[in-house]
């Protein structure tokens, strides 16, 4: 009998390296009133690329591999990160997607990683995905400015019915070195997002891998924001091999995914927020997608690839 993949039990071994050598990776441990362990990669901690990395790691549930390095756009060159799963859609949806808004105090934390599959966060998602986590431990990715309450921590360990000492989160501001490092790590699950939201099953992806840049650092959140948004538009390439019938629908999927088909597309991202009044809802659902996609059918060998590298709108976003 196969053992089901546990999300949360992966991701628990893989955080006992920010325990077993905090200095290695710049963060600060502590633990709430009620014994959750809080893992800080960039509130008051310093952070960095390599707790960044293990962060995205995390946020993935343990099953995909993080790679760091250098890439060039055009006639620059930028640090960046290359995500890799053999489970695409228990990773990247079931688990590093960011869907669950956990508000404490005046603050709203967005939560991602693997606590999701257990607290069912949002409960469409995995009846989508068809998966469920059962562990014991449990760990949850916050992106926030500010430490978690103990209001916070009782409130995922009731939806998740873990125990507190059983619990472990780990925070990073957008702003930060390690927040700037994961957020620009979640290239692939924006394209697999965006698929889903088209009509394809996810399913029936088996494999994917994509990268993205990591956003110079500043002490804006706001740009900041808008940069992790930039990389991935106009300079995330995602792979994807899928088990597919219909090519010309298949086709035109990967047509239609790409962040170049929005008509908001072709401004940095933070002159897009300001032109629609710092309000989401009045961008373009259609803009939030990789720059390039495509797509190999495993069942007839066939790749299809839609999108470009924007590197002008790239240099500019990020302060070249």
């Amino acid at each position: 009998m196969v053992r089901a993949l546990s999300v949360n039990q992966l991701a628990w071994q893989k955080a006992q390296k920010f325990l077993n050598n905090p200095e290695l990776y710049g963060v600060i441990i502590s633990k709430s009133s009620t014994g959750a362990t809080i893992i800080d990669a960039g509130v008051k901690a310093s952070g960095g690329f390599a707790a960044g990395k293990l962060l995205t790691e995390l946020c993935l549930g343990g099953a995909a591999k993080v790679q760091l390095d250098l890439k060039n756009y055009g006639d620059i060159t930028f640090p960046s990160i290359t995500v890799t799963s053999d489970h695409p859609a228990v990773a990247m949806l079931g688990s590093q997607f960011a869907g669950w808004r956990i508000k404490d105090g005046d603050n709203i934390a967005i939560g991602s990683g693997p606590v999701r599959a257990i607290a069912l966060k949002p409960k469409e998602t995995y009846e989508e995905i068809a998966y469920t986590d059962q562990s014991d431990k449990a760990v949850i990715v916050l992106e926030s400015n500010v430490l978690p309450s103990d209001v916070l921590v009782e409130k995922v360990c009731k939806a998740s019915n873990i125990e507190a000492p059983n619990l472990m989160i780990a925070v990073a501001p957008t702003a930060s070195v390690a927040g700037l490092t994961q957020v620009a790590g979640r290239v692939v699950e924006v394209g697999i997002h965006k698929l889903h939201t088209l009509g394809l099953d996810p399913k029936v992806i088996r494999y994917a891998t994509g990268y993205a840049p990591i956003p110079p650092v500043g002490p804006d959140f706001e740009v900041a924001m808008a940069r992790t948004n930039d990389v991935i538009l106009y300079g995330g390439t995602v792979y994807l091999t899928v088990d597919y019938d219909d090519e010309i629908k298949l086709q035109q999927l990967v047509n239609d995914a790409p962040s170049l088909n929005s008509k908001d597309y072709g401004k940095p991202f933070l002159q897009i927020f300001l032109d629609a009044d710092k309000d989401f809802y009045k961008i373009d659902g259609g803009l939030f997608a990789p720059a390039l996609l495509m797509i190999n059918n495993a069942k007839t060998g066939k790749t299809f690839k839609a999108g470009k590298i924007n590197p002008q709108v790239l240099a500019q976003a990020l302060g070249f």
